[in-house]
């Protein structure tokens, strides 16, 4: 099983960016696909974006369609979310997520192994 840590979190104006990163131990890394969620307060953790193990098919939810880019490298063992045009509803903890090769996890039954999360304040 592979380990998660997550990094990047902070406090941003909206309309600015954070780039979110994920570090994997493990020498499976390459094998899984990779993914972010998010759980603001009160609510359910939720699928933001994935990427398949050769990083060729990417899924976004619509929320975040167009302002998030998700991203890895397999050689550093490593998965990226650029997040820009930061709005105050992105407000959550971001965890990183790993899941099936094919696609990465975008839903959390898919979801192998989790990070501890990172905090993302948008401020207004």
């Amino acid at each position: 099983q592979v380990q998660l840590v997550e990094s990047g979190g902070g406090l941003v104006q909206a309309g600015g960016s954070l780039r979110l990163s994920c570090a994997a131990s493990g020498r499976t890394f390459s094998s899984y696909g990779m993914g972010w969620f998010r759980q603001a307060p009160g609510k359910e953790r939720e699928f933001v974006a994935a990427i398949s193990w050769r990083g060729v098919i990417r899924n976004y939810a619509d929320s975040v369609k167009g302002r998030f880019t998700i991203s890895r490298d397999n050689a550093k063992n490593t998965v990226s979310l650029q997040m820009n045009s930061l709005k105050p509803e992105d407000t959550a903890v971001y965890y990183c997520a790993a899941g099936p090769s094919t696609t990465g996890p975008t839903i959390r039954t898919m979801v192998r192994s989790w990070g501890q999360g990172t905090q993302v304040t948008v401020s207004s």
